[in-house]
């Protein structure tokens, strides 16, 4: 199984996850221009996709919808607009040809908000987002994957600094709004474990957070705990270049 992170942030997010027989996209919400080259970056085509599975229904989310096949498409009750898409339910998986996704719940100002933890071939990958806490609920599901794809949203003090308004940084803040820094680490403490391998701190905020100074607050984080944060190979995805993981031959 491996991950091609293709954008990842406040103007839009696709993520590919696959294998050598299965192509799944998360969230839709950049322009088919890009789609089309981030998948060219792993040799695939816009027809290999065998499904879509959306998070939420923010338009960094679901805006680039119009460009995919409805019968590909896959969220909970609410999320997509379309009848002719597929319905999913909280902690029930699906089999995508060989891959199997669960939706797993998540605290966001949205209509029926998931992350999805994904399998194959004994390999594991759980991907979470846009979410203002992390729920202990999910650790059954989502405990030890091999990938670990976290939201790492804000640095609290860089984004009271913005001159954005007050409520809106309540907004972010909130249990239903986005992780920062230091709680985003803490949840992945909770998370990862003897299989873990990747980490990927997703959905930078480019005005309230840097890569630095997340990577940072996860390293003083991991030591506070008594995590050896070299351990892990911990990168940051970004907005406008693509990041590629996980292990493309497993299979």
């Amino acid at each position: 199984m491996y991950f091609h992170i293709i954008a990842s942030g406040s103007k839009g997010n696709a993520t590919i996850v696959a294998n050598n027989n299965t192509r799944i996209l998360i969230d839709m919400g950049i322009s088919l221009c890009r789609l089309e080259e981030g998948l060219a970056e792993i040799n695939l085509k816009l027809d290999d996709i065998d499904a879509a599975f959306f998070t939420h229904n923010h338009t960094d989310h679901i805006g680039g919808i119009k460009f995919l096949s409805p019968k590909k498409m896959y969220a909970l009750e609410g999320t997509l607009p379309t009848s002719l898409s597929n319905v999913v339910e909280l902690n029930i998986p699906v089999m995508i040809k060989d891959i199997e996704v669960t939706p797993f719940k998540t605290s966001h100002d949205a209509t029926n908000p998931c992350g999805y933890l994904f399998k194959s071939n004994g390999k594991s990958l759980v991907y979470m987002t846009d979410t203002g806490v992390f729920l202990d609920e999910n650790l059954p599901l989502i405990q030890n994957p091999d990938y670990l794809i976290i939201e790492s949203n804000h640095d609290i003090s860089m984004l009271l600094k913005t001159n954005r308004p007050f409520e809106l940084k309540e907004r972010i803040m909130s249990d239903h709004g986005h992780l920062c820094n230091e709680d985003s680490a803490i949840a992945a403490i909770s998370i990862i474990g003897d299989n873990t391998k990747e980490i990927v701190l997703a959905h930078i905020s480019e005005e309230a957070n840097t890569p630095e100074v997340a990577i940072e607050a996860w390293k003083r984080i991991f030591a506070h705990f008594g995590k050896r944060f070299d351990k892990y190979n911990i990168r940051v995805a970004n907005q406008w270049t693509s990041l590629t993981g996980g292990q493309r031959d497993d299979n």
